[in-house]
């Protein structure tokens, strides 16, 4: 039984936790296609994370992370030094050994997955273009603004209520 109160991966070493990653699943949209992979981090006390991975555009983005013990935010800052390699491996995008990278680090990816997003109206009238684009084509609107951020589904739903609120999208219901 774990005794800790959080999973202190910054006290482990990295050849104690066992990571495997499998594909959970892949939509074809248009010329592209986004696809999902399953990683989990196991340790011989029982201690694990579960995390969901995105990868759409070249970019790899997590999306859901759960763990027993829970993470700290410093753990969950680590994390991506533990999974990255065998989680950019399944996902065919490219890794490698670090030059000169942070203490710690020893793949080549960076830090942050997810394409920078402008905040504030910049941000919300964007969203609200990939959103009509989207809808306009066919294609999931939310996918695409998921795709564009590289935010999760939660995350995106915020943003498309932000857009919504801030009158560039019609209100979701008609009002009788």
């Amino acid at each position: 039984m774990l005794e800790a109160s959080f999973l202190n991966l910054s006290d482990r070493h990295w050849q104690d936790g066992a990571v495997s990653v499998w594909p959970a699943w892949e939509v074809q949209e248009g010329g592209g296609a986004t696809a999902w992979f399953n990683a989990r981090l196991d340790f011989p006390d029982g201690a694990r994370v579960d995390v969901l991975a995105v990868v759409a555009g070249g970019r790899l983005s997590l999306e859901d992370v759960r763990a027993q013990p829970p993470l700290s935010l410093d753990d969950l800052a680590e994390l991506a030094d533990w999974i990255e390699g065998p989680l950019f491996g399944a996902c065919g995008t490219a890794s490698g050994p670090v030059e000169g990278s942070a203490p710690g680090s020893r793949y080549a990816a960076a830090r942050r997955a997810r394409p920078a997003w402008p905040r504030g109206t910049e941000g919300r009238r964007l969203v609200a273009e990939e959103y009509l684009t989207a809808q306009r084509e066919g294609y999931d609107p939310v996918l695409a603004v998921m795709c564009a951020t590289g935010h999760s589904r939660r995350k995106s739903l915020r943003m498309i209520a932000g857009a919504r609120d801030a009158g560039l999208l019609a209100p979701r219901h008609a009002r009788r």
